[in-house]
């Protein structure tokens, strides 16, 4: 199995998502392959992301497979301390006709965001 990554956004904000290939494919090939499904879907896509959209057609049209919070089958949250350590809950796909949110097991999305401060501390 070999992984590819596609990153989306600037030095504030950011996401990235990993795709898997039972085939090698050459970085160069890769990376036209996505530049063709870009300038595809950059203009009509519905996901929420540029990269989920392209995640989206190269699993559809080239064999990919789109590791997404959609095929997860456990969750385990690891602490260093034994009362924060838990199997959490993952809710299970319900089809793509499915709410997101339920979908996800999430109805949110995080974004870290620094400000300067106009205290003097």
């Amino acid at each position: 199995m070999y992984f590819y990554e596609l990153h989306e956004g600037d030095e504030d904000l950011f996401s990235d998502l990993i795709l898997a290939h039972t085939d090698e494919i050459s970085p160069d090939d890769f990376y036209e392959l996505v530049q063709d499904t870009r300038r595809r879907v950059q203009d009509t896509f519905e996901q929420d992301t540029l990269i989920e959209a392209i995640a989206e057609e190269l699993e559809r049209d080239h064999g990919f497979t789109f590791i997404s919070e959609r095929r997860l089958t456990a969750a385990v949250n690891v602490s260093i301390n034994e009362d924060e350590n838990f199997l959490a809950e993952v809710v299970a796909d319900e089809g793509e006709d499915a709410d997101e949110d339920e979908e996800f097991g999430a109805d949110y999305r995080g974004v870290i965001a620094d400000f300067p401060s106009d205290r003097d501390d």
